[in-house]
């Protein structure tokens, strides 16, 4: 188990705990255009085309969507509960102020998503690659992300607890104004930071990533670093 020091001691790093859903039966969406508060209970949407639908205020329960397209697709204030993504893509999809509880993201291809604002609890996202991702202010509880790549993601003001990053890429990140609580970092590679060094208390990095963000941290506190003369 990972431990981190903290004034000079050592404590318990706790692990993000990860969805296990389990679908039951499925049965295929067959009901045209997504409606905006619909309610959709055990339903397989695949390669379904719901670009620039209007899902907002809707609520997903043991579904799967799969292989579908999401360009500009509107889930605002949405409920994901116990469902699988398998495969999604799109540019620009809107899932802010959403609820995502015990949900799998899987080889996404996705661009411009807005989850500002969002609720993410129990969430493995796995695989694929989301470029400019925006979590400002969102709360991230037990969140994994593992062998994915991101690009630019928007953590700021975002509260992340129990939240861990697994054989991922983190291009370019933003943690300014973010809260960090047991958020361990070992397994980014890069680990790259835009902004926000200064709110990673509350995070564990290795030795190697330590060295590595050393030019950061140095700018963060106003210390230069000159070669001897």
């Amino acid at each position: 188990m990972a431990r981190r020091a903290v004034d000079g001691g050592t404590t318990t790093v706790r692990p993000a705990r990860r969805p296990e859903v389990r679908l039951p039966p499925t049965v295929p969406f067959e009901g045209g255009e997504l409606e905006p508060d619909g309610d959709y209970d055990g339903l397989e949407f695949r390669r379904a085309g719901l670009a620039g639908q209007d899902g907002a205020g809707a609520r997903f329960m043991d579904c799967a969507l799969t292989e579908c397209a999401l360009d500009e697709t509107s889930l605002r204030r949405a409920r994901l509960l116990d469902s699988v993504l398998t495969g999604v893509r799109g540019v620009g999809t809107d899932l802010s102020e959403a609820t995502l509880r015990d949900v799998e993201l899987v080889d996404a291809r996705l661009g411009g998503t807005q989850v500002h604002g969002a609720v993410l609890e129990r969430v493995l996202v796995r695989g694929g690659k989301i470029d400019y991702l925006n979590l400002r202010r969102a709360r991230l509880k037990d969140v994994v992300f593992e062998g994915c790549v991101l690009v630019e993601p928007d953590f700021g003001g975002a509260r992340l607890e129990r939240v861990a990053f697994v054989d991922c890429a983190l291009k370019g990140a933003d943690l300014g104004a973010a809260t960090l609580t047991d958020v361990d970092l070992r397994g980014a590679a890069p680990l790259e930071l835009a902004r926000g060094a200064d709110r990673l208390a509350g995070a564990v990095i290795s030795p190697a990533q330590l060295l590595d963000l050393a030019p950061v941290l140095a700018a963060e506190l106003g210390v230069r670093v000159l070669a001897g003369e």
